[in-house]
């Protein structure tokens, strides 16, 4: 029996696919195998000694502290392109409010309440919210997961001039864009080329303010920018100076920050990217699924942390392992199995950057259990358990 932390409220669609047979799962626990989350902040607390899995119902890891669960050999989930659709739509939402002023027209009508000659104050006023239309404009997505190759199929849709910048884009994200999408062979390029930017890449190291003084100078001039990934990615300070010098139009962000709250041409959508019933259902089921493969089978998939791997069970014993990519690692454990006299029956290891991962199938264990403490023991290995136990 697992022992499931719930630190948000997960949709039941997906906590059902854990059955009660083999699942324990409370908002209550004190020492859990597994936990599922959405926004809580995991910062804050201390990893509990039996942890050996973090799902996360969405997309962004931000609030988990992935750095110690590696150290800690604790596999950490996400679930992309689960909100996809949901991100989508309001991406190209967006869009139109970066154009045709509908949402400063809106908050222009609430005004007229009261005021005598309504419609002749509207015919008069409303030339004040004109925009211009997306058909024929350029639109650069940056970012071309999942997330942003639906938007840039759904902008070829509305008859704009498509263009993508992914230098690490994925076959099956390349096969899903539409032939209309051009290559841009360069950020700079495409910035000084489009009407439109929609930004949709991770905030990292390398990510953390790509929008600055340097970007926003080579712009095109009347730049209509949208960013539905993080804040941090645009710096605000530079941006507010952009849009003084009429290089930035108009800016829409998914993401509050209060030096840029009530400024003119800004509009901040409170983070509903992803606030829809499906998505929310879509994240909970896939999180589940990836948290149950991994903790009955050891498979992993859609780790941040950890290389994809998986293996068919045949009926055996199996054995996980998450370990540092250094050398002599999985001749060390192999040295262990054979003192025990445990057959190898089948066998996988992955890497990924410094954490490898190993997964061993076995013949027979037998009654003892010492040689799994005798890996953990091994220099090098960061978690070591045994997934299946067959008599």
């Amino acid at each position: 029996m697992y022992n499931i932390l719930t630190l948000n409220a997960i949709a039941k669609c997906g906590l059902h696919i854990l059955d009660e047979e083999k699942f324990n799962i409370s908002d209550n626990l004190e020492n859990p195998e597994g936990i599922i989350l959405r926004s809580f902040n995991m910062h804050e607390m201390e990893l509990p000694e039996n942890l050996v899995a973090v799902a996360r119902a969405g997309a962004g890891t931000n609030n988990i502290p992935i750095a110690d669960c590696s150290e800690k050999g604790i596999v950490v989930f996400n679930t992309p392109g689960a909100n996809a659709n949901g991100v989508k739509e309001l991406v190209i939402a967006a869009l139109l409010l970066s154009s045709r002023k509908v949402y400063e027209g809106i908050e222009w009508a609430k005004t007229l309440k009261g005021q005598e000659g309504i419609d002749k104050l509207v015919e008069k006023g409303k030339k004040n919210f004109v925009g211009p239309e997306l058909k024929g404009k350029k639109l650069g997505v940056i970012g071309l997961g999942a997330i942003g190759a639906l938007v840039a199929n759904t902008a070829v849709s509305l008859g704009m001039q498509v263009c993508g910048y992914d230098p690490y884009i994925s076959v099956e994200a390349a096969w899903s864009l539409k032939s209309q999408v051009v290559k841009a062979n360069s950020i700079e390029k495409m910035v000084s080329e489009c009407d439109y930017i929609t930004i949709h890449v991770p905030l990292n190291d390398t990510t953390k303010n790509m929008f600055d003084k340097y970007m926003f100078s080579i712009a095109k001039k009347g730049l209509r920018l949208l960013n539905f990934s993080r804040g941090g990615i645009v710096n605000n300070e530079d941006l507010k100076q952009a849009m003084k010098d009429g290089i930035v139009a108009k800016y829409v962000t998914d993401f509050i920050a209060e030096d840029i709250l009530g400024e003119e041409n800004i509009i901040i959508i409170p983070h509903l990217g992803a606030s829809t019933p499906e998505s929310e259902e879509n994240c909970a089921v896939m999180a589940a699924e990836e948290l149950k493969d991994y903790l009955l089978y050891g498979n992993i998939t859609n780790s941040v942390n950890f290389p994809k791997i998986s293996m068919p069970f045949e009926g055996k014993s199996r054995v996980a392992i998450a370990h540092k990519n250094i050398p002599n690692m999985v001749s060390s454990v192999s040295a262990v199995f054979a003192k025990h006299h445990i057959n190898i029956a089948n066998m996988t290891n992955k890497s990924r950057g410094e954490v490898a991962y190993t997964l061993i199938d076995v013949d027979e264990i037998g009654e003892s259990k010492d040689f799994i403490d005798e890996i953990k023991a091994i220099d090098g290995v960061l978690l070591a358990r045994i997934v299946q136990f067959v008599k």
